[in-house]
């Protein structure tokens, strides 16, 4: 596997420069710019799929599942829950952009196993004021998934609920395993 920072960038790269990364971000769509085509794709997804998973670094979702651009709408956060935001991003790409399948996808090893909600009260103390939105912590993944699961199929704006499924993806083999919402 090959990661951004085993990628030689040349060295008139912008952290060699005493750049930021962020500006050695900039030079790279440069680069992708010169050599870009418009595709002519609208935003509705071909596969009328949202994937709803996780923000780490270590999921390569459209290699993982081999989605190609244009395929899904990737909505992700921290431990890939089902909160308010997500839910209001299914709910748009249901009503307004044709997608009919939810696919939900964790992680093993997930950051939000090792957090508590006190992170809130860390928080407040250190810069006075609480945070208005909730960890979502968990210790058990498939217990996890599987509230994810819930929430989507009783939200009262989600209208295509009938093809909504969670998996796991194990960080150490790539493969998903999937979670039976019934256990």
């Amino acid at each position: 596997m090959t990661t951004s920072a085993s990628v030689p960038t040349g060295s008139e790269s912008a952290i060699a420069a005493g750049g930021t990364v962020t500006d050695r971000l900039v030079e790279a769509n440069g680069r992708y710019a010169d050599a870009f085509t418009d595709p002519g794709m609208d935003a509705r997804p071909v596969l009328q799929v949202a994937v709803v998973a996780c923000m780490d670094a270590r999921l390569d979702l459209h290699a993982a599942l081999g989605l190609a651009l244009g395929d899904c709408h990737t909505i992700r956060n921290a431990g890939g829950v089902v909160t308010d935001d997500v839910i209001r991003s299914l709910t748009i790409s249901q009503r307004k952009l044709g997608t009919r399948s939810v696919v939900l996808i964790h992680h093993t090893g997930c950051g939000l196993e090792s957090l508590t909600e006190d992170f809130r009260n860390e928080l407040e103390a250190e810069v006075g004021q609480r945070p208005a939105w909730a960890v979502e912590s968990f210790r058990d993944v498939d217990q996890d998934v599987r509230q994810s699961m819930q929430r989507v199929r009783t939200s009262p704006f989600v209208p295509h609920t009938d093809d909504v499924r969670g998996f796991v993806f194990d960080v150490k083999t790539g493969r998903l395993r999937e979670v039976d919402p019934a256990s």
